[in-house]
């Protein structure tokens, strides 16, 4: 009688167990943020496109791989990707090409910019990117957030790639640079194109800023007034989603 019971609550447990196991082996239900389905690999898209990854390599504020970053690729929402083919179209038909640094980022990138603002020791790059402003205040001139439009998917930096030189156009500084060179409104009115002058970028480097911007605008993009190289879809699709999918070539 004793060996029945031992062997029928042996039973019961294995039973009552199952369910368990079985829940323990499926695969994490994903969240909104977790769904790259609504998102494409840009160059399948944009073909014409240079893609430059600056954090996936080791050239950027940073100094390092960024977080999130698996390769060398620049992944967009399906509509963001379609509004800037017809940039690119337009910008190709004057002798152009759009060359990308960034696009969708991941929540886990912003946070490794994050955790690389509060290292105040770190300083490698400040030559390259901030010479000119104390890494204490990165976060108070907005340049760092805890928050990006990047992590919704429909913020892209860019520059303009020229076919008759071979070389990107000179748009008076680097992408990433911290200071108010890189806004738009230095040297002159953005809104109506006109440069005024009395600062660090030639008229010419205006002039290839506003190349760029105001065939972003013609196209459904609005501008960021503290980055030349960065615009956001107007209708982006997702305006509350961040997301936190890796940068990794999408399968279909």
């Amino acid at each position: 009688m004793e060996r029945l019971s031992y062997r029928f609550w042996l039973a019961v447990g294995i039973l009552l167990a199952i369910p368990i196991v079985i829940n323990l082996m499926r695969s994490p239900e994903k969240t909104p943020e977790m769904d790259s389905s609504g998102f494409v690999n840009l160059s399948d898209v944009v073909p014409d496109a240079i893609i430059e990854a600056r954090y996936f390599a080791t050239y950027n504020f940073v100094g390092a791989r960024v977080d999130g970053y698996l390769e060398p690729v620049v992944l967009y929402t399906r509509e963001a990707a379609a509004a800037l083919k017809e940039v690119s179209d337009d910008v190709k038909a004057r002798g152009y090409r759009l060359k990308v640094y960034d696009a969708y980022r991941p929540q886990c990138a912003v946070d490794h910019f994050v955790r690389w603002g509060k290292d105040l020791a770190d300083s490698l790059m400040k030559p390259y990117f901030y010479p000119e402003v104390d890494k204490s205040l990165l976060f108070e001139r907005g340049y760092i957030a805890e928050k990006s439009g990047h992590t919704r998917g429909s913020a892209i930096d860019l520059t303009l790639f020229d076919m008759a030189t071979g070389k990107e156009l000179d748009m008076g500084g680097v992408h990433d640079w911290f200071g108010i060179e890189s806004h738009p409104d230095y040297g002159g009115n953005p809104d109506t194109g006109e440069y005024t002058g009395g600062v660090q970028i030639t008229e010419e480097q205006f002039r290839n800023r506003m190349i760029l911007r105001e065939a972003m605008l013609r196209h459904g993009f609005q501008p960021y007034d503290c980055e030349w190289w960065h615009f956001s879809l107007k209708d982006e699709p997702y305006p509350d989603t961040y997301f936190t999918f890796p940068v990794k070539t999408l399968k279909r």
